[in-house]
């Protein structure tokens, strides 16, 4: 059972295993797991456990974890061990992958390992790191077979088979011209089942491209959303230079999304494993944000302050502070949530931001009608019908309010620049509380004639 195992495991790593015979029983340990396993194990155990547990691996499985672990634990783990071992596995890493590493190492460390590696793939890793970290040029790979378009079927089945080592897919082949234009793409089936004396462009399609400097996580719902197996990368002048595949598009929006969801939640996200980082490394992800929104809550103690005075004329709308301000933020967040989702993946735009609006609005409403009708009831009955009112009214208020809020802050942040999940459920909830409870003790005092 690998369950059995990687706890036999963690207790000889608990251990400090630095003899012959405890790293012999640790190697035969390790050697029964798959890669997964492996790197799940590497991920959760502390950097200074893990480096003793790579030092047991052999090459092959060396290199397999390795490439299962987040760029920012590989760097962690070159940064604890710098053993010759690492610097033969960035040698074999491919030049994407090893330029997202590179970009968590230090400069001196960078320079390094740049040495150990031959001039050709000096020359492509440089290339990638010369673009910026949310570019989509970082995650491409440069190593990309195109046919040339003057080819026949088969004659670009021949080119294909005397060159299959070199780039990392052939399911999709780019097809260019002279100066290494993109003119279109052919997949790997279409080239075996059209007639070998055919022009290769007579197979080819419009193809779904990028340019290098496109925003990465853009790119990437967009491979998505067109079902792409590898889509080639260009410069600003059409020309290939590179393309990028589905394992880099799946890392790609895991890092997105697990970002969003970290920031939607009130925190930053996590560099590596919950389970590897220690107690004060999580602790800073989350004080951040709620220093900021502790802060931001001050408003909401400010508005009660100003109307004390409604309270005490009326104690029991104190009772219902509680209800209205959950109702108001739960309704902004389930539409920031909402519109934040569909941003990620293509479905609206920022120049949808009116048709939003009036969506929110005609929503809000409704919800608000429903639950002000129960409010009025039900508050009416026990407390009488005219704080039923305000409740009611309130309640109808709010819920439109907040749900304009929360759809509309995601689009504006798009427009801005920033990430719509900045403007997380824990900030729209705070500023829906100040609003609403504004809102509620100017209906309260309006409703009810308060002084």
């Amino acid at each position: 059972m690998p369950t059995l195992t990687i706890n036999a495991i963690r207790k000889l790593l608990r251990g400090a295993p630095h003899d012959e015979a405890e790293l012999e029983k640790l190697a035969a340990q390790v050697h029964t797991l798959p890669a997964g396993e492996l790197s799940y194990l590497m991920r959760t155990t502390a950097p200074t456990e893990s480096a003793v547990l790579f030092l047991v691996l052999d090459k092959n499985q060396a290199l397999q974890v390795f490439k299962q672990l987040s760029p920012s634990y590989q760097a962690k783990l070159i940064d604890t061990l710098q053993t010759e071992q690492l610097t033969n596995i960035v040698t074999d890493l491919n030049p994407d992958e090893r330029a997202l590493l590179f970009g968590e190492l230090p400069a001196t460390v960078v320079k390094r390992l740049m040495q150990g590696l031959s001039e050709k793939e000096q020359q492509m890793t440089a290339s990638l790191l010369g673009y910026p970290k949310d570019a989509i040029g970082r995650y491409m790979s440069p190593e990309v077979l195109a046919v040339p378009a003057n080819l026949t079927v088969g004659e670009a089945l021949d080119y294909i088979c005397d060159r299959i080592d070199e780039p990392e897919t052939i399911y999709v082949v780019p097809v260019v011209d002279d100066t290494r234009k993109l003119l279109g793409v052919v997949s790997l089936r279409g080239l075996l089942a059209a007639e070998r004396g055919a022009p290769v462009t007579d197979t080819t399609h419009v193809p779904v491209s990028a340019q290098v400097t496109d925003n990465r996580e853009d790119t990437a719902r967009l491979f998505r959303s067109q079902k792409l197996l590898a889509m080639p990368i260009v410069d600003s002048e059409e020309r290939l230079v590179g393309i990028l595949t589905i394992d880099d598009v799946l890392s790609i929006l895991d890092r997105e999304d697990a970002e969003d969801a970290a920031r939607t939640g009130g925190s930053e996200p996590l560099p590596q494993s919950y389970l590897s980082l220690p107690i004060m490394r999580v602790v800073r992800s989350r004080i951040v944000w709620l220093v900021v929104l502790a802060v931001s809550a001050i408003l909401t103690v400010q508005v009660l302050d100003v109307f004390e005075d409604r309270l005490n004329e009326v104690v029991v709308l104190a009772l219902f502070i509680p209800l209205l301000t959950g109702t108001g933020g739960n309704t902004g967040n389930q539409a920031a949530t909402t519109v934040t989702r569909a941003l990620a993946v293509g479905a609206v735009r920022v120049r949808d931001l009116p048709r939003i609006i009036w969506r929110e609005l005609r929503v809000g409403a409704v919800l608000g009608v429903v639950l002000g009708a129960l409010g009025l009831l039900i508050a009416g009955i026990v407390y009488g019908f005219d704080i039923g009112l305000v409740i009611g009214l309130t309640l109808l208020a709010i819920c439109t309010m907040a749900a304009c809020v929360g759809g509309v802050m995601p689009l504006i942040a798009k427009k801005v620049g920033a990430d719509p999940a900045v403007f997380s459920n824990p900030f729209i909830s705070t500023f829906c509380d100040a609003t609403g409870l504004i809102i509620y003790f100017s209906i309260a005092t309006t409703v009810l004639n308060l002084g």
